[in-house]
């Protein structure tokens, strides 16, 4: 675990700058609702990395484990009572469970297969959410309750900033650390030629499995957040459209770029904002991007413009 240890870089140091600046700048309650919506995003997509960008094997259904998360948490705590304390980990432990169950099959699957494995997974987990009424609320949500300190419940968008800010800087942190140490030598190693990989003693399956659970724990993470930051969920939020945006996110930005994660998530999410005016171009516009930035920049924005820096990486 030597790995916990590093010193923080200085890339990550200008992230927490960055977080912690980012507020004198707003001047209403929407622009830190964004902002708050720009941390989760960038949480599952700097999850998702490690899994596509470090390990070579695509999810389209990291939705299903964010939608899944925030229903677990806002069930246990509305339906069964339990405190806030509680139902979060609690959300967190059933995910890592499920991902860990489905993982060793499905990551035995490749490209395409294993794209179409990870859609239906998603697929699944939106379909039991919509149809089990009688625990989700069905198609029309359930309500959330708020987190609690103190018996203070905590309405305040400047707390949540705040809170979310710091464990997406822990995030990027654990992330950064776990790619320099074995096991992100190991997943190089994977995502370069498995069977390289499987000649020289590394367990290929076991470390796929285990940034599988990494990332799906993180999307968990953000939709826990999410549901009792909002106060309500829907089915929606494990729909297939919200896969393929995390996903989008990692490429443009660029895959095997913890940072070029966190612009990815910052640009998709804050470009709707600027494109609210065009609401029937708006996909158009997006697809345009992503279509330049793929030809391009094939490794993404972050590597292509970090190249251009001497010393420039992640």
């Amino acid at each position: 675990m030597g790995w916990l240890k590093r010193i923080p870089r200085p890339g990550l140091i200008v992230l927490a700058l960055a977080l912690a600046s980012a507020p004198l700048i707003f001047s209403n309650p929407y622009q830190y609702d964004v902002a708050i919506h720009v941390l989760t995003n960038a949480m599952v997509a700097v999850g998702l990395n490690l899994l596509m960008g470090y390990a070579g094997q695509i999810s389209l259904g990291h939705a299903g484990f964010f939608g899944l998360g925030a229903y677990v948490t806002a069930v246990l705590s509305a339906n069964y009572g339990w405190p806030v304390y509680l139902s979060m980990p609690a959300a967190l432990v059933v995910v890592a469970v499920l991902a860990f169950v489905i993982a060793r099959p499905i990551l035995r699957l490749s490209g395409h297969y294993l794209a179409m494995a990870t859609l239906g997974l998603g697929i699944l987990i939106s379909i039991v959410l919509r149809t089990e009424a009688g625990i989700t609320g069905g198609p029309d949500g359930m309500m959330v309750p708020p987190i609690s300190i103190g018996g203070t419940d905590i309405y305040d968008e400047r707390y949540w900033y705040a809170l979310i800010a710091i464990l997406l800087v822990a995030t990027v942190w654990l992330a950064l650390n776990l790619i320099d140490s074995p096991v992100g030598r190991a997943l190089r190693a994977v995502h370069g030629s498995e069977t390289a990989a499987e000649v020289v003693g590394v367990h290929t399956l076991g470390y796929k499995v285990l940034i599988f659970v990494v990332s799906a724990v993180l999307a968990a993470l953000a939709g826990v957040l999410t549901a009792h930051y909002s106060g309500f969920v829907t089915p929606g939020l494990a729909n297939f459209i919200y896969s393929i945006e995390f996903v989008t996110m990692v490429v443009l930005g660029g895959m095997a770029s913890t940072y070029g994660a966190l612009v990815g998530a910052v640009i998709l999410t804050l470009l709707p904002q600027f494109l609210t005016g065009v609401d029937d171009l708006e996909m158009m516009i997006l697809g345009a991007i992503l279509m330049v930035v793929v030809i391009f920049m094939p490794t993404g924005l972050v590597p292509t413009l970090a190249r251009l820096v001497p010393g420039g990486r992640r």
